[in-house]
């Protein structure tokens, strides 16, 4: 696929802040960044054209990308070749009110795929999460009664921001099968745990660690799948419709969701291994023996 410009959402946003100098020196970038200040947390943060560092990113125009009227921003998306979509805004308050917070998450996901259907974008690669299929993880796993998830089991979430998440994987595959008017190519990618495990933290919580190590996806290997979501000529799936969900993690020993359609349809190669890079985090803290799955969850 020919890609010229490329229009990223959520650009001031940590996972984002990994994939730009790759994306500036292989694309036109177009950089937006939700304008309502409580947008991800950043209640005390009011700068959006700075990162979590306090660092300027340039180029960066702020748009409410929640607002029902898509006409104050519908315009960023003419002419681009593939939109990337990372903006997103954080929950709060108990566990039952957080629907309020990822039912607005959901209707901005909308916003963005509308607003690129309505250009005639041809691709969008969404951010999703391993949350959207988070039970399996936090029920089936733990009483060993699966061992690896795939991205293509039915998406169960014990939470609201899982649920949000597995909603806009089905949101885009609405936009994708063509029954809307025209099929728009959309790849989902559910990240994994894209930050270095904190040893210190996870001490005393062996089996957390563990599973940080298993989901863990490196700054190299995000941008790598994340340029392949985009470049790929041809996503369409075994039914011919162009939507593809695929996980974000490293080549980890410890691993359980599986690469398997990041592989096989976009070409992924992971090059790191959370195993070998924390090594010394892992002898330290006695994890040595890892024996994939099982080991996660000891």
């Amino acid at each position: 696929m020919a890609v010229k410009k490329v229009l990223i959402t959520g650009a001031s946003g940590y996972v984002a802040g990994q994939l730009l100098p790759t994306f500036r020196q292989r694309y036109d970038t177009l950089l937006i960044d939700a304008s309502t200040l409580y947008s991800r947390g950043r209640s005390n943060w009011p700068n959006l054209e700075q990162n979590r560092q306090g660092e300027h990113v340039e180029g960066v125009v702020t748009a409410d990308l929640n607002d029902p009227d898509r006409s104050n921003y519908a315009r960023y998306f003419e002419g681009v070749d593939a939109v990337v979509h990372f903006a997103y805004k954080r929950n709060s308050g108990e566990p039952l009110d957080h629907f309020f917070d990822e039912k607005a998450n959901v209707e901005l996901n909308y916003n963005v795929l509308r607003c690129a259907y309505d250009a005639g974008v041809r691709r969008v690669v969404m951010t999703s999460s391993n949350a959207a299929a988070s039970w399996y993880d936090h029920t089936l796993m733990r009483e060993r009664r699966t061992e690896m998830q795939d991205p293509y089991k039915l998406p169960l979430s014990f939470e609201f921001y899982g649920w949000a998440k597995a909603t806009t994987e089905h949101l885009g595959f609405l936009f994708a099968c063509g029954d809307l008017g025209r099929r728009m190519e959309v790849v989902m990618v559910r990240v994994g745990v894209p930050r270095d495990p904190e040893p210190e933290v996870y001490a005393v919580d062996p089996a957390a660690y563990k599973f940080r190590l298993g989901g863990y996806v490196s700054p190299r290997d995000l941008t790598q799948l994340f340029v392949k979501a985009v470049e790929t000529p041809s996503i369409e799936n075994e039914h011919g419709v162009p939507w593809q969900v695929v996980y974000a993690v490293s080549n980890n020993k410890r691993a359980f969701w599986s690469v398997a359609s990041a592989r096989q349809v976009l070409g992924y190669q992971p090059e790191d291994d959370s195993e070998v890079k924390f090594a010394d985090d892992i002898r330290r803290l006695g994890l040595e023996d890892a024996t994939g799955l099982l080991d996660v969850f000891d």
